[in-house]
């Protein structure tokens, strides 16, 4: 049997952050991946200054080539398509924060981090089923028989975490909407191709995004609708099946769907928050430990976070402990902003709706600053 100081679970983008965050403090790890090679989702993430400033310290990130540096986030009217709100990113928010606002494929990311944690750092089509700790460690199953031993192990798996069950039994909570995704060629998204721009349309019950990736060649599109209960599993759908999900809204919007071609659907969910984020030694970060809905595109940019303040404190007594007090208050600030984009994105048209927009319309940069800044303001490094 072989033995690991660390392993990590999970090869999305918190585990692989924490493979090259350790690797740059000298620390080695292995990590176990259930898929069976390197690939990833095909859809798009938006990748905020904290995360930014993060991998730049790292020193990775996604090839130019891929990554767009969108110009502002736009915020509509479903039914008249008219500006509610516009904050500036571009060159505003790399003065602003330290670190550029980006758009880009989730894969062209994983292979930047992969590259980065180095080769034979990823076993590929390993998939843990169960873990034990004992005097000796942490003992790991696998779905072909084998076993593994690990000093530590950090749990990187995501929504559906085998890890987080070492920690604390839980389920999983359904929000009561779905999500449609795809990605299209930019050249039938018309006028939405160029300038490149995050837009996204707010209307009773649902919202549409959508944003440039690879090199502004394409265009990512997510839309949301309620649904009493999620789909059993993700499912295609095509886009002209969404129209009357969309019905009155703005013929842009609408525009959008019909040439989407296929939509990938899934449920969105979360988990209510974990009395803590680590048990003996094994410990979480990511969706496994903080899972959050996508309504303020921080996912990714909260587990890039985790990750390297884990790796900074992993080797610390009471290195785990230290790592969820430095993160804790921040992400359940994060968690519970995304959790109200349930009803604050969705308000159906009146005076809710309008005042919403109203606040919206007074938004800048500085509203984030709280946010943004997070992942390198050197004095809350320092607080770490």
């Amino acid at each position: 049997m072989t033995t690991s100081r660390i392993a990590v679970v999970g090869a999305g983008i918190g585990g692989l952050t924490a493979a090259v965050a350790l690797a740059r403090r000298g620390i080695e790890c292995e990590v176990h991946e259930r898929s069976a090679a390197p690939g990833g989702s095909g859809g798009g993430i938006q990748l905020s200054p904290n995360a930014m400033a993060v991998l730049h310290r790292l020193g990775v990130g996604p090839a130019p080539a891929d990554a767009v540096r969108p110009q502002a986030r736009e915020l509509r009217r479903w039914r008249d398509d008219s500006l509610i709100g516009r904050v500036e990113l571009g060159p505003d928010a790399e003065r602003r924060f330290g670190a550029p606002y980006l758009t880009v494929r989730r894969a062209a990311l994983s292979r930047a981090l992969l590259a980065a944690a180095g080769p034979g750092s990823v076993r590929f089509g390993s998939r843990c089923v169960g873990l034990r700790e004992d005097g000796d460690g942490v003992l790991l199953r696998f779905a072909d028989g084998s076993q593994r031993r690990a000093g530590t192990v950090i749990g990187a798996d995501g929504l559906h975490s085998i890890v987080r069950g070492a920690v604390h039994q839980d389920a999983v909570r359904y929000s009561g909407h779905t999500v449609y995704r795809a990605v299209l060629p930019a050249e039938r998204a018309g006028r939405l191709a160029s300038p490149p721009r995050v837009v996204v349309w707010l209307g009773p019950g649902r919202h549409c995004v959508t944003y440039p990736v690879d090199g502004g060649r394409s265009l990512n599109l997510v839309a949301t609708a309620p649904e009493p209960a999620p789909p059993t599993a993700v499912r295609e759908v095509a886009g002209s099946d969404l129209l009357a999900a969309y019905s009155g809204w703005h013929p842009v919007v609408r525009g959008l769907l019909a040439v989407a071609g296929r939509l990938d659907h899934h449920g969105l969910f979360d988990r209510p928050a974990l009395p803590s984020w680590h048990r003996g030694r094994v410990v979480l970060l990511g969706d496994a430990a903080h899972p959050m809905l996508p309504f303020i595109a921080q996912g990714a940019a909260q587990a890039i976070e985790d990750a390297d303040v884990l790796a900074a404190h992993l080797d610390e007594p009471g290195g785990p402990a230290r790592y969820e007090a430095a993160r804790r208050g921040r992400v359940e600030q994060v968690c519970a902003v995304a959790r109200a984009g349930l009803r604050d994105l969705h308000l159906p048209d009146g005076p809710e709706q309008r005042a919403r927009d109203a606040a919206l319309a007074a938004t800048d940069l500085s509203t984030f600053d709280w946010l943004y800044a997070g992942g390198h303001d050197p004095a809350a490094r320092a607080a770490r």
